[in-house]
């Protein structure tokens, strides 16, 4: 499959333009050199994606801090020349021949995991936390795979819930639920460069249990995001419950997972979690009344047991030196 020749004038053309932006500091036009840019120019993956897909919202916005999107799983390693200097690059020394940790969630040790905040003076909430190549009936064949695993799941008493696609709320619903940090909004000016904006609201929506302790959100800017959460400090009990419910939805819908990189994601920048300190309205935020969403910001070479060990580990210090001022 021969890559279009406008498209590699356009690949010439936004590399040219990083060249000539002064302002522009993005990872995109720091590893995009000739050399790099004439290795992947001409190469396209099975699902048709190209380097334009990969580069044109970094090129599109030059205040970009990454720059870059992989268009589908094949990208990491059709255009490895690109995306493995800026995976290192981001996540702090993760180069080509470093390799992520097989799966573990830690279900031996959530004991280990105490309450960090029994008497509730110091932690309000827990939580953990592909698109240019979709057409609209991928988006509603997803949807819908989804729907089927969402419905295997009303007996559960912890799991179960109900599905709300985002054609069928009403804005009423959907600005009361963004207001609440349960539901996500379009995706920004970054994102829609990069074609993950596509057909909205179509195929996407967000799952939830009856206590809201359990939500997924379909379609938003990756497939799934899968979250637990409740208020308060007990990690092994958010933890345990994110468990389940990831092993419930994998067992009927298998994640893209690489050897190296672990599961794969639509900006290189998620694939990593050192620990993330933001405002409660989400990155780039303010904070409000001194509450702060913490949160792991590198996951690269850790399993999923030790990321949360990690952000464990670090509200527990916070809180010691909280009690100390």
């Amino acid at each position: 499959m021969a890559v279009p020749a406008d498209v590699i004038a356009k690949i010439e053309a936004g590399y040219k333009k990083l060249q000539e932006a002064p302002e522009c500091k993005s990872l995109l036009k720091k590893y995009l050199t000739k050399k790099v840019m004439d290795q992947c120019k001409g190469l396209k993956t099975e699902l048709g994606a190209t380097l334009l897909d990969v580069i044109q919202s970094g090129v599109a916005n030059l205040d970009s801090g990454v720059g870059v999107y992989a268009p589908d799983a094949e990208s990491y390693k059709k255009f490895a020349a690109l995306f493995d200097p800026i995976i290192n690059d981001y996540h702090g020394g993760f180069g080509p021949s470093a390799k992520h940790p097989a799966t573990y969630f830690g279900e031996d040790k959530l004991s280990e995991l105490q309450d960090l905040d029994p008497e509730g003076k110091y932690i309000l909430s827990t939580r953990y936390p592909f698109n240019p190549c979709l057409s609209k009936d991928d988006y509603l064949s997803m949807q819908s795979k989804i729907q089927n695993v969402f419905a295997g799941l009303k007996s559960d008493s912890e799991l179960g819930g109900t599905y709300y696609p985002l054609e069928r709320m009403t804005k009423e619903t959907q600005n009361k639920l963004i207001a609440n940090h349960f539901l996500f909004k379009e995706g920004d000016r970054f994102l829609k460069e990069a074609n993950a904006n596509r057909f909205w609201p179509t195929g996407r929506g967000i799952f939830h249990n009856a206590k809201k302790t359990f939500v997924v959100w379909v379609n938003e800017e990756d497939h799934l995001r899968i979250i637990s959460m409740q208020n308060g400090g007990n990690v092994g009990q958010v933890l345990g419950r994110l468990i389940n419910g990831v092993k419930a939805i994998e067992a009927q819908v298998p994640f893209s997972r690489d050897d190296r990189l672990g599961y794969l994601t639509f900006c290189p920048s998620n694939l990593d979690m050192k620990l993330q300190i933001r405002g409660i309205h989400g990155e780039h935020s303010e904070t409000k009344g001194g509450v702060y969403d913490i949160s792991n910001k590198a996951r690269l070479g850790l399993t999923e047991y030790d990321a949360v060990k990690q952000m464990y580990d670090g509200v527990k210090k916070l809180i010691e030196l909280e009690k100390a001022v």
